[in-house]
């Protein structure tokens, strides 16, 4: 029986990213299609069936898989220069947690399943969540395989490289059926359970966030020859619209906004760009004031550009309405962790989309630093042991 941190431990050279620090992990690339094929040979260890649906999510059976049965799971792709346990913790736990059920020689009264979900931080398509969207059918199909990658790639082109069938990508309402309970463990991404007290507490609601992108067109021209005065800089205009994002966010109430990516065009040293793409992250408890939100920083935008010579434009890429868990389903995983808190999350996961469709739910495994989406997020070795013990508690009294 091999503990979190043993597994964990196997997979600690995969996708690690000499620039960035951490790993990068994208959907589809090497170093994920390692860890999908590290998984599968793990479940197959165990003695569980494997299988992969028409929209990429590996299955892994603890029984005949049927109708409402119990699910745990994650994900194993990372933002760009990630951290270790951000998706690979709930794997690992899971797979943990089955071989502590399977030492307590417990009777399946019920079918298990462990899920990994692809491409749930959008890292390579931009949409986060994307596997579970496609099951749930809470993303357009088209738009779906239309969306590219940095090198062009479409999403349908990607998935047809890697065996899957473009034509039948998108809502599957007979595997959607196969889940009765969702129960996903993951990292804390926020300071919730603090240094000392609890290392696991169950999650009560993911705060309501998407993704937009702002497209500043200016006028491309050489960087030398083009006097300061004569410039319609799109780069001058976006550096302005990335102070006002925070401007903006900060005069909110819990609210968050972040640009944490741009993009000139063409992007030379010695060259004033001709547009420059900005992708902004944004929160908020009240999806109505994210509305607001919204409104006022692409209204602040177009000042800006127009004082430059500029415009901009923006695009909605992803967006997922605050979420509240299964009470019923929470409040029975909270009799079955007597003391573990209840914790709020502003990071998105794929039990928030499947929320929406079947009773769903999270665990959460302290993270001392508050760190993620950084090399520096942290899990210490007997807080993994603790949630993947948890999640055994759990998954056998729902079982």
């Amino acid at each position: 029986m091999e503990t979190v941190n043993q597994l964990l431990d196997s997979i600690k050279d995969v996708g690690r990213d000499a620039v960035r620090g951490g790993y990068s992990r994208a959907v589809y690339s090497t170093p994920e299609l390692d860890l999908r094929q590290w998984f599968i040979e793990q479940a197959q260890r165990r003695g569980l069936g494997v299988e992969t649906d028409r929209n990429g999510i590996i299955w892994a059976w603890r029984g005949k898989p049927q109708d409402g049965a119990l699910v745990t799971g994650s994900h194993l792709d990372s933002v760009p220069g990630g951290g270790a346990f951000d998706g690979p913790l709930g794997v690992a736990s899971a797979l943990a947690a089955v071989d502590i059920l399977t030492s307590r020689g417990l009777e399946r009264a019920r079918s298990l399943a462990i899920t990994v979900f692809p491409e749930e931080e959008g890292s390579r398509f931009g949409v986060a969540c994307l596997g579970s969207r496609l099951l749930t059918g809470a993303i357009d199909v088209d738009k779906a395989l239309n969306l590219r990658d940095v090198d062009g790639n479409t999403f349908a082109d990607v998935a047809r490289s890697n065996g899957l069938d473009p034509r039948h990508v998108g809502p599957d309402p007979e595997t959607m059926a196969r889940i009765g309970d969702f129960v996903e463990l993951h990292v804390e991404q926020g300071k919730g359970l603090g240094q000392g007290g609890p290392a696991i507490a169950v999650g009560s609601s993911i705060l309501g966030h998407g993704r937009w992108k702002l497209s500043v067109s200016g006028q491309g021209n050489h960087a030398g020859t083009t006097l300061m005065a004569d410039r319609a800089d799109p780069m001058v205009a976006a550096a302005q619209i990335v102070v006002a994002v925070r401007d903006t966010a900060a005069k909110q109430p819990d609210a968050r906004a972040t640009v944490g990516r741009l993009t000139p065009v063409p992007g030379g040293t010695n060259v004033i760009a001709s547009r420059v793409d900005l992708w902004l992250d944004a929160r908020h408890p009240d999806d109505a004031v994210t509305a607001q939100l919204i409104e006022w920083i692409y209204t602040a935008a177009r000042e800006i550009a127009a004082s430059e010579g500029c415009t901009v434009s923006l695009t909605e890429e992803s967006y997922s309405d605050t979420v509240h868990f299964d009470s019923a389903l929470s409040r029975r995983i909270g009799e079955l962790l007597p003391g573990a808190p209840v914790l709020a999350t502003g990071a998105g996961h794929d039990a928030g989309v499947l929320a929406g469709h079947v009773p769903s739910a999270m665990l959460f495994v302290r993270n001392p630093s508050g760190i993620s989406h950084s090399p520096e997020e942290y899990v210490a070795d007997e807080d993994a042991s603790a949630g993947a013990a948890a999640l055994a508690d759990v998954l056998e009294g729902l079982l």
